[in-house]
């Protein structure tokens, strides 16, 4: 059994494109192309993707259709970017967000 989310709820399945690269956090990872970022996330094992500002916990997959903020991350520079319903593109550039930036401005323990 894989971490790969299979259907979303509302997007549907997704249609698999080719496997590419993209960068998380500086390291490279693959995920299938047009899928949403937050899946090939997961996929990799990976599920926190912000820590809020005020008391620095960490957040992944809440709603998975954009209603929400838990999923929300650093995308090509660009903070914010909901990626539950973002699709992956080869090349990107994945951050974690701390509050609304890259870097945090206290300790991080994971």
């Amino acid at each position: 059994m894989s971490g790969r989310i299979d259907e979303h709820p509302i997007l549907g399945v997704p249609e698999k494109g080719e496997l590419v690269t993209f960068m998380y956090n500086g390291t490279p990872m693959q995920g299938y192309e047009g899928e949403p970022i937050a899946a090939a996330l997961k996929a990799a094992g990976v599920m926190t993707h912000r820590y809020t500002k005020k008391r620095h916990e960490p957040r992944g997959i809440f709603c998975a259709i954009g209603r929400c903020t838990d999923c929300v991350m650093i995308v090509d520079g660009k903070p914010n970017v909901r990626t539950c319903m973002t699709p992956l593109a080869a090349g990107m550039e994945v951050q974690t967000q701390y509050g609304v930036s890259a870097e945090p401005d206290w300790e991080v323990s994971e």
